[in-house]
Formats: C-alpha cells, structure tokens, sequence
C-alpha cells in the first residue's frame, strides 16, 4: 500500500516518466554489456555453471549481519519508499476509507491522481495545496528506519540514500548533501514554473504561504510557485541518473525497505549492482522478483529468494522499523539506535514547543498592538 510520502503511481509513471539525456547516456553505454549478461545468464545459471562468487556465508538477517561486520561492506546503498515514514503517522493514499483519495471529493477533482498531474496544478492549484497542508514537512518524526540509516551513514558504510518519499524525513535524520539522492523531487525547495524566471524560494517562505491558505505566487513575475517535487508529466531530477551511473557499480550491500519495486525507473535500479552483490529487502511483502521464466533465464536483475539458483537475495518480512531493529541487533547497535531515536524525538519535540510558544507570543503581541485604540491628536 502506498503512502503519502511517496507520490501516488500512474499510468505515466508505470510507463516510466520521459527520460533526461542522462539515462539515455546510460542506457546506450550498458546496452551491449547487458546483452552480453543476459547471453551469459542464459546458459550458465539453466546448467548450474554459474561462477559467481557467493559473498553471503547464509541468505538470512544473520547472513547480512555477518557480512557488514567483516569489514569487506564499505559501500551501502539504500532504497527506499514509503513503507519506512508510514509509523511516523503519515496517511496512506488508497485506503477506503482513511485514505487520502477517499477523501478528495470537496476537490471535485476529474479523477484523483489529477491531483500530482502538472498540468492541472497549473489551471487549479487549491487542490493540491490545501491536501499540502495536511502533509506539510515538520509535522512528522523520523522513524526508526530513517534512524537505521543516519547510524549506516555515522559508520561510514553509507555511499547513498536513494528515496522515493517526499516527507524530507531523511533530511530531518540527518542525511543531507551527498547522502542523498530525492528521486521523486522534494518539499525542501521550491521554484517559480515560469520558465523565464524559475526563482528560487526556502521551506520557510513555503509553508508560511500555505498555512496561511494562500495560493503561492513567485515575488517577481506573479507566476505559480510549485514544490520541487516531481509531479505526473515531469522528468525525475537529473541528479538522479547521473548518480546511478557512478553509485550502483560501486555498492557492495543494497538494502531495498518499504517499496513494492513497481514504480519505474526507480525499481529498475535493483538490477544495476554488481552480479555479486548482496541485496537485503525489508518489506512488509516480497518484491521485486523476477517473473518464473525470466528469472530461470537469468534475465532483468529480479530478486531471486528462493530458487536452487539463489545466492545474494534475502527477504525479511516485517515492518522497516522491526527489520531496522533486528539488524542492529544482530549488529551489535540496537541500544544505540533506541537511544539515538529517543533522543532525536525529544529535541525535535522541544524545538516544536518552542517555536509555537513563540508564534503564540507573536500573535498575541500582534493583536494587542491591534486593539489599543490610537490616542486623539491634540487641538492647538
């Protein structure tokens, strides 16, 4: 089930968004590469020749454990989706009755994904500013998982975050910068949509237009101004191919948590990595595999977890935050992690309370200067 951190799917996005000159640069320089490899596959995993080497001593939560504590894990990859922000109180899009599209229709929307499609954004933005406010950035915690992944990151054993979500949690937990790559855009900035002016503005500036129920308009030419977040109809980031290019050769552990690997070109990146790479998925419910004759075939990098033919791929079913908890276990860092989650949520706690202490002092400075009623000029 998806979740509102992570844009809703379409038939644009199950198609694949247009792809940036980036990805074609990749797709044509893997094209022979991947050939090769679907010819390789073809015959050495059909007749049991296959000589990859096997890095994982078991394919279990243990097995992952034992690998990241050898010291030969330097290079992490996580993939992310909604299923790690869902414990943080973030409503779902499609439950029946709780769901966020279920309780669109005082939108009088055409059909509810209409909502994240950008060329109705730009006729009627109300909609989808006024369901903005209900999901705005800072009113959610980072949860466990997020947590998980700033101790990968303190470790030194993270190369990058890659997330589908657009919460900002992740920023919230501390990866920032080159931890992390936003695949489906961001709350963090915002830009004007005019193409001659495309000026730039803060999370401040935005969420102070949309809690006070007004439609944001770029201070210099009047135009709408839109969240960088990447609506139906828009290309994903550029940042975003240009780091798969580099990243993915390079990682030696992906941990794949809280997607379902539907929504393309996203979950096509678990066949990028290494054939001798480890994959962890946690998830609420396996994922990301192959289709039975593809998979015999060795063909298109899905998840094998249970063949004869298995090797790298471990499922461990349970919520992101139970599976986070576990591997740091098993890791040797679970009270740490409690101690670092307990911590965070307290801070962020009090700096909330601060900072509605001082919006209410404001306020109540604002309306008394308001009612004072202005002292009579004296006659001469």
């Amino acid at each position: 089930m998806a979740d509102a951190s992570e844009l809703p799917k379409s038939k644009e996005e199950e198609q694949g968004p247009a792809k940036p000159e980036e990805e074609d640069d990749v797709n044509s320089e893997e094209e022979e590469t991947e050939d090769m490899d679907f010819l390789r596959n073809l015959f050495s995993r059909t007749l049991g020749l296959d000589s990859t080497n096997k890095v994982l001593d078991e394919l279990t939560l243990e097995g992952v454990a034992q690998y990241i504590q050898s010291g030969k894990c330097k290079n992490i990859i996580c993939m992310v989706g909604a299923g790690i922000s869902t414990s943080a109180g973030i409503p779902d899009f499609r439950s029946p009755e709780t769901g966020l599209y279920a309780n669109l229709q005082k939108y009088n929307l055409p059909y509810p994904e209409a909502i994240f499609q950008i060329d109705y954004f730009k006729k009627h933005p109300e909609p989808f500013f006024a369901l903005a406010k209900e999901l705005y950035p800072g009113q959610f915690k980072p949860t466990i998982c997020h947590y998980f992944m700033k101790m990968l990151k303190d470790q030194g054993l993270l190369k990058r975050c890659y997330t589908q979500n657009i919460d900002t949690l992740e920023r919230v937990a501390g990866l920032v910068g080159d931890d992390l790559i936003e695949a489906h855009g961001t709350f963090y900035t915002s830009h004007c949509v005019s193409f001659c002016c495309h000026r730039e503005y803060n999370l401040d500036w935005m969420k102070e237009k949309i809690f006070a129920d007004s439609i944001p308009k770029c201070d210099k030419c009047s135009s709408l101004v839109k969240p960088d977040i990447v609506f139906f109809g828009e290309n994903l980031p550029a940042r975003f191919f240009s780091s798969v290019k580099t990243d993915f050769p390079r990682c030696d552990l992906l941990i794949i948590m809280g997607t379902s690997l539907q929504v393309q070109p996203f979950a096509s990146l678990v066949s990028r990595v290494s054939k001798s790479c480890p994959r962890l998925l946690i998830n609420m419910e396996r994922a990301g595999q192959a289709e039975p004759l593809l998979g015999l075939l060795g063909f298109g990098g899905g998840m094998d977890f249970d063949s004869d033919k298995a090797y790298r791929d471990v499922a461990h079913i349970s919520t992101c935050d139970d599976g986070c908890l576990a591997l740091a276990d098993l890791l040797g860092w679970k009270a740490e992690l409690e101690e670092l989650v307990k911590q965070e949520h307290a801070r962020i706690d009090s700096h909330d309370k601060k900072e509605k202490a001082s919006e209410s002092s404001n306020a109540a400075a604002k309306n008394s200067s308001a009612s004072v009623a202005p002292e009579p000029t004296k006659e001469e």
